[in-house]
């Protein structure tokens, strides 16, 4: 008998060693069972982080926030070591008391961050609970179930990694913090401390940042807009697309209505409200917008928002301040001069690196970074036309089977489209029947070059794309050639860079070097170039591009050494480039306008950019020596293929 009870007392315990594995197999039940293995882990994760609370005696000591002010600032020089901004500093801070908050927009916080924040005690046992199942089916951590407390303490006090154990000690501070301070105390520390986007680091600034008001007059549908910022506040700033920041207000507003904190009319007038912006106040002391916004998106993406607003680094850029307020000069002047000429509201992109090291050298994103921090450089995705087409050509000359004097001949063609047909035309309207490959890039027609890409292969040319750093969402379709995708000026400029540097290729990045306030150094972007093009094929595509600069539709941007380069007009004139190369600096230029319009009837790359570009380059060349680019017969030619 008594061997009979031992072997069945042993049962449970046999059982419940193997919990987690059935955990893991959790997805299978059905939803009672998942509710109780939810209830029961929640009363598990409550109890032992009690318990935890006591033994984890390495943590930090919670009391100091009594004491608490901003951690170091981030400094950003330009390559001769020169300040260019500051990031972020008190001067972007101001701490507000909890009473001086709208009391809309601590409902709306709440509501959408911890809907349970005046009735735990720092932990969400059943939000935790849930979590615990989450991560158990999906074998790691997938879900947070933090709280407000939790978020305060993981953001003063703990790294980003995401790991079980860093989410023990998140409850394990939060529990502590809620023994010293009082949840108001709690609450207005979070919302004067968390990053609300364009380094808005505090409710306060970034109230006048978005609606140019204080935080004390938010209305609802404000508050429940700057609410939904906190998970991803660049990507749904209402300054980059007013489409995704509308769609997380109204899951605010939802969320604060199915809580019964708002009712159906308040949320009604809340959504309809019509939301008044103010301007990114982000480097107000930046004399240099495009640059520093820039240099911190790659900071908080390389080492994480927290380290760039609070972490000390000291950044050394790729730019001579000097050289960026010559090529901004240039842009304004030219802006004001196609006003003159027609193109009215036109806005103006420019990007010149060095395609010898991939270093940005200028960066401007607009006519005036005071009107419209927008950095059309990096993210206006327009199309590039006929500034496409060396990708084409490229591409064929990479095969073998073609080079610049091969024959294609310029004549009507259609082609199956879907159900129906497509048949492409010249921008005069013309043909001009058999000529080499020089001549038709040189004269910017559109029928040899659908005829080339044809014959390669589209995906091919989708192929050589990528590799040149174009991630545009782009079909195999007859039209591709003639640019009818979206890229940005800084991805035109990188790629036409690799061409000029033989198919050696660095990752762009206007970055030099970072180190922290002791001077150790946390990431050296020395190039380290790899292969990644054909060096004959990108040879002779420059080589193809330089008669377009001596003989073709770019003559306008001749300068009086060796350069090479490709003009770029879209359909209906919305669209105005030109993007060249010297041995030693390549740049791209953009002209368009921000609502996509018509520029002017007649608009060109090479009648209105190509002049822009050549004013630009023959001041950044001054003292530069002249050189000549290495010819295709320094390089071997690929074999067909």
């Amino acid at each position: 008998m008594s061997s009979s009870r031992t072997f069945e007392d042993k049962q449970p315990q046999r059982r419940a060693s193997s919990g987690f594995e059935f955990l893991k197999g959790v997805g299978q039940v059905t939803g009672g069972t998942l509710l109780s293995i939810t209830m029961l882990a929640s009363s598990i994760v409550a109890g032992g982080l009690v318990g935890l609370a006591i033994s984890f005696r390495n943590l930090p000591d919670v009391r100091q926030l009594r004491n608490f002010f901003p951690s170091e600032t981030t400094y950003i020089y330009d390559i001769k070591g020169k300040l260019l901004a500051s990031v972020h500093g008190e001067a972007n801070r101001e701490v507000v008391p909890l009473d001086r908050i709208s009391p809309n927009l601590k409902r709306a916080v709440l509501a959408s961050e911890d809907s349970h924040f005046y009735s735990h005690h720092g932990i969400n046992p059943s939000g935790v609970g849930r979590a615990v199942v989450v991560n158990a089916v999906a074998g790691g951590v997938r879900e947070g179930g933090s709280t407000v407390t939790m978020q305060l303490v993981k953001n003063l006090f703990l790294t980003r990694k995401r790991a079980f154990t860093r989410k023990l000690a998140e409850g394990v501070l939060a529990i502590r913090l809620e023994q010293i301070l009082t949840k108001d105390q709690i609450l207005e520390m979070y919302l004067n401390q968390v990053y609300w986007g364009h380094n808005n680091y505090g409710v306060q600034t970034a109230a006048r940042s978005y609606f140019n008001k204080s935080s004390e007059y938010l209305t609802l549908g404000e508050s429940a807009m700057m609410a939904g910022l906190i998970q991803a506040p660049e990507e749904f700033s209402p300054f980059v697309s007013m489409k995704l920041a509308k769609q997380k207000q109204k899951e605010v507003l939802g969320r604060m209505l199915e809580l019964n904190w708002i009712n159906q009319q308040e949320y009604d007038d809340a959504l309809k409200q019509e939301i008044k912006l103010g301007k990114i106040k982000s480097f107000q002391g930046s004399a240099l917008p495009y640059i520093t916004n820039t240099v911190a998106q790659e900071l908080a993406k390389k080492f994480g928002r927290e380290a760039l607003l609070k972490g000390g680094m000291r950044v050394q850029t790729t730019v001579d301040a000097n050289f960026q307020i010559m090529a901004e000069e240039t842009v304004v002047k030219w802006h004001k001069s196609l006003l003159d000429q027609g193109l009215s509201k036109n806005q103006i992109a420019l990007v010149a690196i060095d395609p010898r090291t991939h270093f940005i050298k200028a960066l401007v994103g607009g006519v005036d970074p005071k009107v419209s921090e927008f950095n059309r450089a990096t993210q206006a995705q327009r199309q590039p036309g006929s500034s496409f087409k060396p990708f084409v050509y490229y591409t064929a000359f990479a095969t073998g089977k073609y080079g610049p004097d091969t024959t294609v001949v310029d004549s009507p063609v259609r082609y199956q489209d879907g159900s129906g047909w497509y048949s492409p035309r010249n921008y005069d309207g013309s043909f001009s029947g058999p000529m080499p490959i020089r001549t038709a890039l040189a004269q910017s027609r559109n029928i040899p070059v659908i005829k080339i890409g044809k014959a390669v292969g589209m995906n091919r040319v989708i192929e050589t794309c990528r590799t040149l750093g174009i991630m545009s969402p782009m079909e195999p379709v007859t039209s591709l050639p003639l640019g009818a995708i979206g890229v940005t000026p800084l991805e035109m400029a990188s790629a036409y860079a690799t061409f000029a540097n033989y198919g050696w290729q660095s990752p762009p990045t206007v970055i030099a070097r970072v180190s922290d306030s002791s001077g150790n150094v946390l990431l050296d972007n020395t190039p380290k170039p790899q292969l990644v093009l054909d060096p004959w094929a990108s040879a002779a595509i420059i080589d193809v591009m330089r008669t377009v600069v001596t003989s073709g539709t770019g003559k306008g941007a001749a300068i009086g050494r060796p350069a090479a380069g490709k003009t770029g007009t879209t359909s209906s004139e919305k669209d105005i480039w030109f993007v060249g190369t010297v041995p030693q600096l390549t740049t791209a230029v953009w002209v368009g306008r921000d609502d996509n319009r018509q520029l002017a009837s007649r608009a060109t790359g090479g009648g209105m950019v190509a002049p822009i570009w050549k004013d630009f380059m023959e001041k950044a060349l001054k003292n530069v020596p002249v050189e000549n680019f290495k010819p295709p017969s320094q390089f071997p030619r690929p074999k067909s293929n």
